[in-house]
């Protein structure tokens, strides 16, 4: 008898449970759904799906498998030993999967057997990678009312509103209490800064400090929550979140003139408390809701408020990939934008690949993205009056019956005109085409020469390379001499291209520098191309034109089309050896501005163009049709002339589908363009076209948009905007109260305002947040009275000192056993800046102050900070009115940690920095108000205590103490008072918050 060693006998063991397992399973062909559907979602799908597609290997699809990666078919239905797929995952070391477990022995006989069974794979059936589990998380759970905890009598006294109960409990878990209340003066200062964004003056504060009404803080409250000032306040932290601005942003950063409706519309709506569904369903909708309103289409700015990249969207042809790029990011932009500020999720993360972390999956990224499809940032008329919009949509209504009228009867006329008309119609047509906008006769003219040999050049230089089929010279016109047509054009010349400005290396694309060329008068010369990338163009005059007793070099316009004959050379900068710079008639810009001179045939065929046109017409028309068309047609003028009486209508930048098309810039009319599932983000592999709809991440709230016509453009929006305020959806309830929470405290209680996600902080009072948002939401959604809820409370009220117990048991003070001391931000403090020294202006809306001086507006601008002097500005209003650029931020905000305006930004970031106090010290706002400030005080009193005495309490609204008035009377006997102003303004206590 042979005994073996219990290893051996192990192995054999594990060789016939094997053995058994791989019989067992080739006894019935494995259900594809139940058993091989689960191996591939669990351990390759992740990386072989239609989306990253690694090694050109999609399994999500029967098509997918079958059409194999770059190593060639991986299955073989019917012969496992062909299939590819076994080979990747058997073996000691399996080649896959990559990442994670490899396969199990019952796993590999499953798929062994599926295939020797013919590798059976239903066609309807798609496997999706496996959500992360997904909606037992925080923030997607139902949101309800939670009953306020139970206390001890001795917290309960200290209750004054809900919020007390929750933070009280809390911190009765670690042994702490709320801190002592903080006094009266600096309580009126953190609730006039909080709630209106300006100091209380000493009058306002001597008045609340000597108050004996009990209600004396509560009715402080309601005056300021009443304050127009209010608005300007909160309005400035909804438009960090959206990241507002009045500019462009990316390398041009051009002038946005009419961002501003934008932000007045932000500041009435919080003015006038609207409850928060309809301020969210207004910014994404309100020109669907209310049109004719005059807040329906300026509210649409939210969607828009990011930047435009000018060259992407206007400059580059619609036919290249550059443009889907462009518009691929900048649908991205909104879809950020909307759903960080609103639900506080990181959806712009699925871009690539399915959110790493959220059950937010490719499709349901690019389902937003679709929502977005038919509108692009531009520039929207509207009526601020309803009467003038209902009267002026009732005059277009009755301009286009009588134009449809009018166009049916001509239709019916014209066919009976047959080929001779439509013959005619088109040779009309070319002929209009080529005099629209040509009138102007003159162009670019060179210095004047004594000798023909000179060379003179002139250029094109565009930002980036274009794609170009055609450059078409034509020649100026000028009676000087009378030498008409053709006025100083060369006689030799030519034409090279160049990678760089300076042509070290050109590339001759027409030479005629040998012989002399025929004067062309009135006939364009062109230069046929194959399409050819062009990034500088320059002409070389090698042999000039002669005048008299003189030379020149003289061009009427240089045009370069692009495919399509659409001509691009307004793009681009001209510059020359020389110039005689004499407008209207000659200077560089004329060259690009596609007016120049047409013989006086020209004008002579066309009249008899439209002659033999009409004359046709008539014939074909009887006495009756004729007085029709009269008829129509003078309704058709009555209309546009009562049209031009109404006012003019207003502008604003915002969410649109209709606007004047600019260079390769044309709207959608209404029409959502396609939008498709990328493979890992990437423009040049689509996938899928996808429809709109939104995330299915929320319990009972389906991300199906549920619309009855998928391609109303308007509808989508809508179906999004109440989707987002759905009483169900709880993420958007629980995140603005987070927000009104972080601008009163300091601190969120959820401290990544726009991250509810799994890589979000967790809220560290999560029933007070539910408490809050559910009361919000059923409640009226008053943002005021969620601010009353909040500053009424004990914890608000609280000092801010610190103390030995709370600080070792709870540092960094999340439990809020004391209240946060908290640095003022930039605006608040230029603004109370601005009141103390007596400047400032309270008119409020209307365009941004500039608070630069402005150069090449046209071009890239240049916003010049320095040559700007406040001193001598006509205004000076709250710096919510500010200008604000993207590309070249005010220097003095910048340095006060101002919001930077092409970031999102649901959290400032606060710093201290030398730089912060030389700002505060020595920038020329600052030496300019100290100075207006010392003048307001001095007119009031002689005496240097007084004086001081004043300063203190308009700046920091206390007395100072001795030790202070001795340090600031020595300084003013030496240096004067605006030096001492300067110094109390750049104060520790002047820009925080007790």
């Amino acid at each position: 008898m042979i005994v073996l060693p219990p290893f051996f006998v192990s192995r054999l063991f594990c060789l016939a449970l094997f053995l058994t397992i791989t019989v067992s399973a080739t006894r019935a062909a494995p259900d594809f759904k139940e058993q091989v559907a689960p191996i591939l979602q669990q351990h390759c799908i992740r990386c072989h799906n239609d989306s990253t597609k690694d090694g050109g290997l999609s399994l999500e699809t029967k098509q997918g498998a079958l059409a194999g990666g770059e190593n060639g078919r991986i299955l073989t239905p019917g012969v496992a030993e062909e299939s590819l797929l076994l080979d990747y995952v058997i073996g000691p070391e399996p080649e896959m999967p990559k990442k994670g477990e490899p396969l199990n022995e019952t796993e590999i006989g499953i798929l062994r057997n599926w295939i020797k069974a013919g590798a059976v794979w239903p066609a309807e059936h798609r496997i999706q990678e496996a959500q992360l589990n997904d909606h037992d998380w925080w923030s997607f759970r139902p949101l309800s009312q939670p009953a306020l905890p139970e206390l001890p009598d001795k917290e309960q006294k200290q209750v004054r509103t809900p919020v007390d109960a929750f933070l009280l409990a809390r911190l009765r878990e670690k042994g702490l209490t709320f801190s002592p209340p903080a006094d009266r003066r600096t309580l009126i200062r953190r609730i006039y800064f909080d709630l209106i964004g300006l100091p209380p003056t000493p009058e306002e504060i001597e008045q609340f400090v000597n108050d004996p009404d009990p209600r004396a803080y509560e009715l402080l409250v309601d005056r300021l929550l009443a304050s127009p000032r209010y608005g300007e306040r909160w309005a400035r932290h909804w438009l960090d979140v959206v990241h507002y601005a009045d500019t462009h942003g990316y390398d041009k950063d051009k002038l946005r003139e009419n961002a501003w409706p934008y932000r007045d519309y932000v500041i009435r709506s919080l003015n006038e408390d609207r409850p928060y569904a309809q301020f969210i369903q207004q910014q994404l909708a309100g020109d669907v809701l209310r049109p004719h309103s005059p807040d329906g289409v300026p509210a649409t700015g939210f969607i828009v408020a990011g930047p435009f990249d000018w060259v992407g969207q206007i400059e580059i042809n619609e036919k290249l990939i550059e443009k889907k790029i462009t518009r691929n990011l900048d649908r991205d932009d909104m879809v950020a934008t909307v759903m960080n500020s609103t639900v506080s999720l990181t959806v712009q993360c699925a871009r690539c690949h399915n959110h790493k972390f959220d059950p937010i999956s490719q499709e349901d990224y690019y389902g937003l993205q679709a929502v977005f499809a038919g509108i692009d940032r531009a520039e929207r008329s509207y009526d601020g009056d309803p009467e003038t919009a209902r009267r002026r949509n009732s005059l277009l209504a009755e301009q286009a019956r009588a134009q449809q009228q009018l166009q049916d009867l001509d239709t019916l006329i014209i066919k009976r005109g047959g080929t001779d008309l439509t013959r005619l119609e088109a040779e009309l047509k070319q002929a209009m085409k080529a005099k629209q906008g040509q009138d102007v006769e003159y162009g670019y003219h060179s210095q004047i020469d004594k000798s023909d040999k000179t060379p003179k050049w002139v250029q094109l230089n565009f930002k980036q390379p274009l794609t170009v089929d055609k450059i078409t010279l034509i020649p100026a016109f000028d009676n000087y001499n009378n030498i008409g047509a053709g006025f100083g054009f060369p006689r030799r010349f030519k034409l090279e291209i160049s990678e760089t400005s300076d042509f070290k290396s050109p590339i001759v694309i027409a030479d005629h520098t040998q012989q002399d060329f025929p004067n062309p008068k009135s006939r364009h010369i062109d230069i046929d191309l194959k399409p050819q990338k062009i990034q500088y163009l320059r002409m070389t005059a090698t042999k000039l034109a002669p005048r008299s007793n003189d030379f020149i070099f003289a061009l009427g316009e240089i045009q370069v089309l692009a495919p399509g004959d659409q001509n691009l050379a307004g793009q681009a900068q001209v510059t020359s050896l020389d110039s005689i710079e004499i407008t209207p008639r000659w200077a560089r810009k004329n060259l690009i501005d596609n007016k120049y001179y047409q013989s006086l045939e020209f004008y002579s065929d066309l009249a008899k163009l439209k002659q033999r046109r009409d004359d046709l017409l008539a014939s074909l028309s009887s006495a009756e049709e004729k007085k029709s068309l009269q008829n129509w047609s003078g309704k058709v003028k009555w209309a546009q002339s009562q049209l031009e009486k109404l006012p003019k209508p207003q502008k604003v930048f915002a969410a649109a589908t209709d606007f004047p098309a600019k260079g390769n810039f044309r709207p959608t009319a209404g029409q959502p363009r396609p939008v498709y599932l990328l493979s890992r983000g990437n423009e040049k592999a689509p996938i899928r076209e996808v429809a709109a709809s939104a995330p299915n991440l929320i319990d009972g709230l389906n991300g199906d948009l549920h619309l009855e016509d998928p391609d109303s453009e308007g509808a989508r929006r809508l179906s999004l905007a109440n989707w987002i305020i759905s009483p169900r959806n709880p993420l958007t309830w629980r995140s603005i109260v987070n927000r009104a929470w972080l601008y009163h405290f300091g601190k969120a209680i959820v401290e990544t305002p726009n991250d509810f996600g799994k890589m979000g902080a967790k809220p560290t009072h999560p029933e007070l947040l539910d408490y809050l948002a559910s009361r919000f939401r059923d409640e009226g959604q008053s943002l005021k009275d969620l601010h009353r809820l909040i500053v009424l409370s004990t914890a608000y009220q609280q000092t801010s000192r610190s103390n030995p117990k709370g600080a070792e048991i709870d540092g960094d003070n999340r439990l809020l056993w004391r209240m946060n001391r908290r640095k003022l931000e930039a605006e608040a403090i230029r603004d109370s800046v601005l009141q103390i020294s007596g400047k400032l202006n309270l008119n409020m809306y209307g365009p941004g102050d500039r608070l630069f001086v402005l150069e090449k507006p046209q071009h890239s601008p240049h916003y010049l900070y320095k040559k700007y002097d406040p001193a001598k500005a006509e205004t000076h209003r709250r710096s919510i009115y500010r200008f604000i650029v993207r590309s070249v931020p005010d220097p003095f905000m910048e340095s006060l940690d101002c919001a930077d305006p092409s970031q999102l930004t649901p959290k400032r970031i606060e710093t201290l920095t030398a730089l912060q106090a030389l700002s505060l010290l020595n920038d020329q706002f600052m030496i300019s108000m100290s100075l207006f400030f010392a003048e307001n005080i001095e007119a009031q009193s002689a005496d240097l205590t007084t004086q001081i005495n004043q300063a203190f309490q308009t700046a920091l609204g206390r007395s100072p103490e001795p030790d202070e008035l001795k340090i600031l009377k020595t300084i003013g006997e030496q240096h004067g008072l605006k030096n001492v102003c300067r110094l109390v303004l750049n104060s520790n206590e002047f820009i925080f918050i007790d």
